[in-house]
């Protein structure tokens, strides 16, 4: 029996969930989202909270069932508040601006990278800031996880592009290492 799987969702005022057999549609103010889900889990809409189950007692459907439940959680959530993930450029002389659809960043390469918005992605520049916003959960995450790996931060000097909550641990130089060790 699954924790979470069991759970229903629960559906917000301004949103709207269709079933059609395995497609779920889930329309909302921030836009219209669909994925279509295994035969192995049954989805229905009722009394304003969606409720996942299992269809058979297999091995592959017991594992899915939380999966499919988190899912369309994440798209109820998507269409009605949005997701937002933050970056944060550490570095001298990084750079990053927003050219119609598509981010320009300049950090420390001979040439700058640009990285395309692809639709349903939004994405903001404020100081040193990236903020990449929209309503499908995956997708946000990752843009964001592309940005990132454009220039990962270094634990020496902790530069490059990290989220911005993210703890980077930082490790002593080659300076800090030969301390104790004898001269001869």
């Amino acid at each position: 029996m699954s924790k979470i799987g069991k759970q229903p969702v629960s559906i917000p005022e301004g949103v709207t969930v269709e079933v059609s057999g395995t497609t779920v549609s889930v329309s909302g103010p921030k836009g219209t989202l669909s994925r279509k889900f295994s035969r192995e889990v049954a989805i229905e809409v009722k009394d304003g909270n969606v409720n996942v189950s299992v269809t058979s007692k297999s091995k592959t459907a017991r594992a899915i069932w939380g999966t499919t439940r988190s899912i369309i959680s994440g798209m109820v959530e998507g269409v009605s508040k949005g997701w937002k993930k933050e970056l944060e450029l550490v570095g001298t002389g990084y750079r990053a601006e927003v050219q119609g659809s598509s981010l320009v960043l300049t950090v420390g390469y001979s040439h700058p990278i640009k990285i395309e918005a692809p639709e349903g992605i939004t994405l903001n520049v404020e100081k040193s800031v990236i903020t990449v916003i929209g309503a499908d959960k995956e997708m946000v995450g990752q843009i964001a996880a592309n940005i990132r790996a454009v220039r990962s931060p270094e634990p020496y000097k902790g530069k490059g592009i990290k989220y911005l909550d993210e703890v980077v641990r930082r490790k002593a130089g080659k300076a800090a290492k030969t301390v104790g060790a004898p001269t001869g």
